[in-house]
């Protein structure tokens, strides 16, 4: 079956309370809602819907699903009504990736990036990339976010390197490092996909093995894959470098995405910030950058308020 029709189908029987009156929301007959509704649950190997002659009644495992969907369309639509095209999030991992291109093709959205697994999360870990021990863990997050990738459809994966113990032999970590992207971006060529490094800030992140551009840009040459970039993150470029322009100018042709976020504390990239956002974006609209800018920030409150910094820029190129 069209997993994706039948997660449609399934949301609007739980909204519309019945069969017959989802089927007339989505055009088509109560049969094939019910044929698609059975798809579903077989897929999932658990009964989603109670039925009988006169209702429709949500099971327990239906409600946390229908839960998992609905916060997925939230965030999705928020997006849309603040008039993004496209998203990035850390991990889609906890929702079948057909469930997330439902809700993306519902709104219109395009998926652009994520995350590979970064090890365990919850107790601290921040990337497997660089870890001796642990090359069998990361092959495995490489093939599960290549299989996201394919449906999701985004073209990049970021691979996180990993923190350095204290201690550690740094050489020993920059090998594996090596040898794992070597693998990543082999994996990765065969689904036509472009496996990103980002340097991170070790003030946000105390440890983390790769903090710089150069370097990373060092280890895509050494690495030799045409479909390994860097991952530019104005904001850590600025706390660990400064000197965004010229470092754009540089790097540009290995660049494969681009962050922003207002510096020092990361909220919104407004004039309440260090960083001149307007003239970068006019920079890197001359040196041809093509790709996406993902807003990485915290918001101050109000995520939608918290665009007018946004909404003036877009203004201004409208103005000009």
């Amino acid at each position: 079956m069209d997993l994706l029709h039948g997660i449609r189908t399934f949301v609007r029987v739980v909204e519309h309370g019945s069969f017959t009156q989802a089927a007339q929301a989505l055009g088509t007959s109560p049969a094939t809602v019910s044929r698609q509704v059975a798809g579903l649950e077989q897929a999932l190997s658990a009964r989603l819907l109670q039925r009988n002659t006169r209702s429709v009644v949500v099971t327990e495992s239906g409600l946390r699903y229908y839960e998992h969907c609905k916060q997925i369309l939230r965030t999705v639509a928020a997006a849309a009504a603040d008039g993004f095209e496209g998203v990035e999030y850390l991990f889609p991992y906890a929702y079948p990736a057909a469930e997330l291109k439902a809700r993306l093709d519902d709104h219109g959205l395009r998926q652009v990036l994520f995350n590979a697994a970064p090890g365990d999360w919850d107790k601290g870990e921040r990337g497997l990339a660089s870890l001796p021990g642990r090359e069998a863990e990361f092959r495995r997050a490489i093939a599960q976010a290549i299989d996201y990738a394919q449906v999701l459809g985004n073209r990049h994966i970021h691979v996180m390197a990993g923190l350095l113990p204290a201690g550690a032999d740094r050489i020993r970590h920059r090998e594996t490092y090596l040898d794992n992207l070597a693998h990543a971006a082999r994996e990765a060529a065969g689904a036509r996909l472009t496996v990103l490094i980002e340097p991170i800030n070790n003030r946000d992140m105390p440890g983390f093995f790769l903090t710089r551009q150069d370097d990373a840009q060092a280890i895509c040459r050494e690495v030799g894959a045409d479909n390994l970039q860097v991952q530019f993150d104005c904001y850590h470029c600025q706390i660990v470098e400064g000197d965004l322009a010229t470092t754009l100018r540089r790097d540009i042709g290995n660049i494969g995405h681009v962050q922003i976020a207002g510096v020092p504390d990361r909220h919104e990239p407004d004039d309440d910030n260090e960083v001149n956002y307007p003239y970068l974006f006019e920079l890197l609209d001359r040196l041809g950058y093509q790709g996406w800018i993902g807003c990485e920030y915290r918001p101050r409150g109000d995520t939608s308020a918290g665009l007018e910094w946004l909404r003036r820029w877009r203004a201004t190129r409208r103005d000009g």
